[in-house]
């Protein structure tokens, strides 16, 4: 039976496979399906060997998907573990029983040898898409399952090399070449190539170009297999050499085949892709008779001579074609040297047959194969006379410009350039450096390179890898280079024309050919030296050779861009000026900042900023003076001036205010008056006798003055605008959350607390003799900051008339509209303006306004202990004013020992008084509108009794009561009942037209009024019964009005009317006011005939 299932199943399985099949392959899920050889249609195809994984990912890429692969990674599975690729690295299949393979072993697994290569350094960006590697590569012996550990060796070495062929399609997503670190924005100011080719092209591209002139001199020979025989050797010993040396010592062919073999090595290209490049090459080189290999349309050549079949992989082929379609575009159309004129049309000829050529390798084979030769046929017609083209003073077809072209040329000069620095070691220059710098020049006149170019790349090149190595050897080179860059008026006429057209646009800014390469350099040189004391604090050595590339390259610069200069020496006195400045400024700033940030509770920041700052100003004089006096002789001088005036500025708010004798001033005057005098000591060293006192007068000297007795209110005033500050600061960062169950205040009075004590704390460590004007502006100012607390705390708290609705316009009753008619215009009349406002109110929620309450709790109870403590320090510090200021004493007979925080209580207990009745207004109005102020009582007391209310009200309360401290219990729940009964005198008052009350309503309102002091006297436990009386006195009166017949309330107006309708009572002891709201909500014709007759009500309609 169980047999059955399964072949059931496999059977079901296996149909719903090709159902699943015939769905993506004859969809438009795919691009294009490719048959196997063989096969003309999907029926000649077995769909149960076909890898549905390999479809599908061909769907998802929206690519072109070949049956024959497909089937071969069906195959290639097979032999592996299912994996079910859900993306989890926690799930997988076993092949073999667990329960019959035993317990797990007991010992560690023997460690993995793992080989970290060197960092290399990244080329730009590679968009191409990552490599498939099949699985079927993998031999028996290195499976899954294999449990032989075994070292690498020099024969696994050979191995890898043999097998170039088939890793060549995966060699365009290598690691990038170098580490880029701080390079990551050294980069040369060039526009973006348009085809987006990588750097891995270009390189790969100025490696053909180096073939091809190579091959010009007859030095192009393809290589045999037999030369891999040696490769072990070498390539151990490579690994194995020193790289303590500044240049790479290596073992070579000698001659130019040996050269041309290191330079593949160096520049990454793997031999099949070097065999191949060069038995092209040849190939098209054969049957041009007086041709020379450099004068070849070189990636037009290849794409004709070099088929696909030379490729282990169509999708490296595929990419290899790509990249010589785009030199050509790049080369021709985007960046041609001569301009296409009246030609122009054969630009978008060009771009169409480059498109064709990379559009036929998805066409069936056969096709494709056509199309791509009438293509490059034609291709060939086109762009040979356009390379061929004179340009710079050449004949026709003498160049062939298709690589010359700015800013492309010096794109592969560069790759070509990188080629010095070894591989393996990259701050290192190769021992053939100067035959392969030689070689290069071979390069010069297909890439269009002169002198100034070679010189300007050169130098950027070895600038930019001494960047990312940090490798200071590289610096006497970059000089080297930069020098020989010759000046405008050494350049020939030719070349200077030449440079003159070499201009690219960068973000909106016009640049010439050596503002791309030296703007950069500048700006990264500037950056350093403008802070040189913390980019060469350890490693000054090197600043000598930084400053001199930063002036030669600004002479370069200043002119290129045709400014006047006067001498070289003034600008570059001018541009060490500006370094002292800017560093000088950014090492004070740090050394202050430190200072700041240290302990200094045993001695005052300024006294250990001018200690610091004299250390500053030792190194500047001992270390990177000698190495900036070079250039401007009085560079000690400057910056022994702008630290003096520095620290002057730091010293002078000190110096102001100083004014007695304190332990600050003790402490920080003779440490700012020693560096004052090392400071002039440096001056006077370094100008001569005569240039001292010049000298000295434009410096503004640090005074000392005797200190007064203003000294401790100007400390007491600025401490109190930084309380003030620290207020403001933690109103502005309070989120009104309780700090625990048990402190259910804010953290903002706790802060504002702790900022008061600390002030107070050190107004009476001041060992100075204190007058009661100080403790009076001290008390003063913390008075101050509460009252400026507690008006922070209400500032934003809306107004509870805001929260109450509009009230509704008085209408008589009217028999024809009925009650719906009274509902529908009251719900217009009263909720349409609470709509609008409810936007621009700010509602704080009830936990938020009990924390406020709690918090202004907090702040009056522990003002009482404040006040206390500083009354009590202060008396044991007044013996020692007595001492000092007897007529001070004589006059503090006025200062009031208690009563000094008046205000600030005054305050409090005022915004303690607002919050609690904004609250109580808030839960009854806004919180509880829709039923009680909306819904109370309609359409009848009968129907909507207040009983139901109790539940909301009190769950409002039980929130309170959780939050709110016990002493402010009762004035917050006060403040309830207080809302409570406003809101019920708003519904049998103003409640609108919708609610109707008739006499005998009076007695079911009394009980409501009932439920609703016992529910806030809870017993006993709530509010005192007598409070409660006293607030519900006024609604039982109204109450009573309502219990009133019709006829008695409109005699009872009449006679209270009078002359003036809103002054004096009735009999019944109603005010006009509350009879006429009474009367509006009697539904009878009576009182509306004696609304609409004595008071011009109108009726209520729709």
């Amino acid at each position: 039976m169980e047999e059955e299932n399964v072949v059931r199943l496999l059977q079901r399985y296996r149909r719903d496979r090709h159902i699943l099949l015939d769905f993506l392959l004859s969809g438009s899920l795919i691009k294009k399906v490719v048959m196997p050889p063989g096969a003309v249609t999907l029926d000649d195809v077995d769909l149960d060997q076909v890898s549905v994984d390999h479809v599908l990912n061909c769907a998802k890429k929206g690519g072109m998907l070949e049956l024959s692969e497909a089937i071969r990674d069906y195959h290639d599975s097979m032999d592996l573990p299912h994996m079910n690729h859900g993306g989890s690295t926690d799930e997988f299949f076993l092949v073999t029983n667990p329960e019959a393979s035993g317990s797990p072993p007991k010992r560690a697994p023997p460690p993995l040898l793992v080989s970290i290569p060197p960092p290399v350094i990244s080329q730009g960006p590679v968009f191409a898409p990552s490599p498939v590697v099949s699985l079927s590569s993998v031999e028996k012996s290195e499976s899954f399952n294999s449990n032989d550990v075994r070292e690498l060796t020099v024969d696994d070495i050979e191995d890898f090399e043999d097998d170039e062929d088939e890793v060549e399609a995966v060699d365009f997503v290598r690691k990038p070449r170098r580490n880029t670190n701080d390079a990551a924005d050294l980069m040369a100011k060039l526009p973006a190539l348009a085809t987006g080719i990588t750097d891995d092209d270009l390189r790969e591209t100025a490696y053909e170009v180096l073939l091809a002139c190579a091959g010009a001199s007859g030095g192009l020979i393809v290589p045999s297999k037999e030369k891999k025989k040696d490769k072990r050797s070498r390539l151990m010993r490579k690994l194995g050499r020193s790289k303590s040396e500044n240049v790479v010592q290596s073992e070579r062919t000698p001659g130019l085949s040996g050269l041309l073999e290191i330079l593949r090595a160096q520049m990454e290209i793997s031999e099949a892709m070097d065999i191949r490049t060069r038995q092209g090459l040849l190939n098209a080189l054969a049957g041009k008779v007086g041709k020379r290999l450099d004068t070849l349309l070189i990636p037009l050549e290849l794409l004709c001579c070099i088929s696909r079949t030379e490729f282990a992989d169509k999708k490296a082929y595929i990419r290899w074609q790509k990249r010589q379609l785009f030199m050509l575009e790049e080369g021709l159309i985007n960046h041609p040297v001569v301009g296409f004129g009246e030609s122009g049309h054969k630009a978008n000829d060009l771009r169409i047959l480059l498109a064709k050529i990379e559009e036929s390798e998805f066409r069936p084979s056969s096709a494709g194969e056509v199309q791509r030769t009438e293509c490059l046929r034609s291709l060939r017609e086109i762009a040979v006379p356009l390379a061929e083209r004179p340009a710079r003073g050449d004949l026709t077809g003498e160049v062939c410009h298709w690589a010359d072209g700015y800013h492309l040329n010096v794109r592969l000069y560069e790759k070509l350039l990188l080629s010095v620095f070894d591989i393996l070691d990259e701050g290192k220059l190769t021992e053939e450096v100067e035959e392969i710098l030689e070689l290069l020049k071979s390069t010069w006149r297909v890439l269009g390179v002169t002198e100034t170019i070679h010189y300007t790349c050169y130098a950027w090149v070895l600038f930019r890898q001494y960047v990312i190595t940090q490798d200071h050897g590289l610096l006497q080179h970059i000089i080297e280079q930069l020098k020989k860059i010759p000046l405008k008026e050494q350049r020939g006429p030719q070349e200077r024309l030449h440079l003159q057209s070499l201009r690219s646009k960068v973000e909106g800014e016009d640049l010439s050919f050596l503002q791309s390469f030296l703007s950069p350099i500048q700006k990264w040189a500037d950056k350093q030296l403008a802070d040189y004391h913390k980019y060469f604090a350890e490693e000054w050595a090197t600043m000598e050779d930084v400053v001199l590339v930063a002036m030669i390259t600004r002479r370069l610069l200043l002119e290129e861009s045709d400014q006047v200069i006067q001498s070289s020496s003034t600008a570059d006195r001018d541009q060490i000026e500006s370094y002292i400045s800017t560093s000088i400024k950014n090492a004070f700033t740090r050394t202050l900042q430190a200072v700041e940030k240290s302990d200094t509770m045993h001695e005052h920041s300024l006294a250990l900023l001018a200690e610091e700052t004299k250390k500053l100003l030792k190194k500047e004089s001992t270390v990177f003076t000698p190495i900036l006096s070079q250039r401007h002789p009085q560079a000690i001088i400057m910056s022994a001036s702008l630290l003096h005036r520095l620290y002057g500025i730091k010293l002078k708010p000190f110096l102001d205010g100083a004014e007695h004798l304190t332990e600050d001033v003790v402490s920080v005057f003779p440490a700012a008056d020693g560096l004052e005098q090392y400071i002039m000591s440096l001056i006077a060293s370094a100008c001569g006798e005569g240039n001292v006192e010049v000298n000295f007068r434009k410096l503004t000297p640090y005074q000392v003055e005797s200190i007064s007795g203003t000294l401790v209110m100007r400390w007491v005033n600025s401490q109190l605008g930084r309380v003030l500050g620290w207020v403001e600061r933690a109103i502005q960062q309070e989120r009104w959350n309780p700090i625990s169950p048990q402190q259910r205040h804010g953290s903002s009075i706790v802060e504002v607390y702790r900022i008061v004590e600390e002030t107070v704390d050190q107004f009476f460590a001041l060992k100075v003799p204190m007058r009661p004007s100080e403790l009076n502006g001290l008390f003063r100012g913390i008075d101050n900051a509460f009252q400026v607390f507690s008006n922070h705390v209400v500032e934003k708290l809306a107004s509870k008339e805001d929260l109450i609705p509009p009230v509704p316009v008085l209408t008589r009753y009217r028999r024809e509209a009925g009650i719906k008619a009274f509902v529908k215009k009251e719900l217009f009349d009263s909720r349409l303006p609470d709509e609008t406002k409810s936007s621009e109110i700010n509602v704080q929620s009830t936990s938020t306004l009990c924390v406020q309450l709690n918090t202004l709790y907090y702040a009056i109870s522990q003002l009482n202990k404040l006040e206390d403590s500083i009354w009590e320090r202060w008396t044991r510090k007044k013996p020692r004013e007595q001492i000092t200021r007897k007529s001070i004493d004589e006059k503090s007979t006025s200062f009031k020992q208690k009563g000094t925080f008046d205000g600030s209580r005054k305050d409090i207990n005022a915004a303690i008084d607002r919050i609690c009745e904004f609250t109580g207004t808030k839960i009854i109005f806004w919180d509880l509108r829709e039923p009680f102020i909306e819904n109370l009582y309609r359409p009848s007391v009968s129907q909507s009794r207040l009983e139901s209310l109790i539940e909301p009200i009190d769950m409002e309360l039980n929130q309170l009561c959780d939050i709110i401290v016990e002493p402010l219990r009762d004035r917050i729940v006060t403040s309830l009942l207080q809302a409570s009964l406003d809101g019920l005198l708003r519904v049998i008052l103003d409640g609108g037209p919708s609610r109707i009350f008739f006499p005998t309503d009076a007695k079911l309102l009394e009980e409501d009024l009932e439920v609703l002091k016992e529910f806030f006297i809870s017993g006993g436990d709530g509010l005192p019964r007598g409070v409660v009386e006293n607030h519900i006195a006024r609604v039982r009166h109204v109450i009573k009005l309502h219990a009133y017949e019709t006829r008695e309330l409109i005699d009872d107006l009449k006679s209270a009317s009078g002359v003036e309708r809103q002054s004096g009572g009735g009999k019944i002891g109603g005010d006009t006011q509350t009879l006429l709201r009474i009367l509006c909500h009697r539904s009878d014709s009576e009182a509306s005939q004696f609304l609409k007759k004595q008071f011009k009500i109108p009726k209520s309609s729709v």
